[in-house]
C-alpha cells in the first residue's frame, strides 16, 4: 500500500536529522508503534523494515526502548528446541 501524508516543511525538518529520510523514519515510527501496541509481531515489522533477520529486528527495537513481547509459551518453545539440539548433536554428553 502506497500512503501520502503531508507535513508542513518546517516541522518534516525537525522529525528529522540532517541525513535522516522522512518516510524511512515515519515507517520505523509506524513500525515500532504497531508491535509496541501488540498490532505486528516481530516478524511483522521484520517484513516492514526489510530487516534480514529477527537480531536484526530485537536490535532495532532495544535502540528505541521497546520491549520484547516474549512469553512463558516462548520460552518452553526455545528450551524444546535447545534439548532438541542437544540430542542431535550430543552435546552436552549425558552423565
Amino acid at each position: 500500500m502506497n500512503l501520502q501524508i503531508e507535513i508542513p516543511d518546517d516541522l518534516a525538518h525537525q522529525l528529522t536529522c540532517a541525513d535522516a529520510d522522512l518516510p524511512r523514519v515515519t515507517m520505523e515510527a509506524l513500525a515500532l508503534e504497531g508491535y509496541r501496541s501488540g498490532r505486528l509481531s516481530d516478524g511483522q515489522v521484520r517484513r516492514m523494515l526489510g530487516f534480514a533477520s529477527r537480531l536484526q529486528v530485537h536490535a532495532f527495537l532495544k535502540e528505541h526502548g521497546i520491549h520484547l513481547h516474549y512469553f512463558m509459551s516462548d520460552l518452553d518453545e526455545d528450551r524444546s528446541t535447545s534439548r532438541g539440539l542437544e540430542d542431535i548433536s550430543g552435546y552436552p554428553p549425558h552423565a
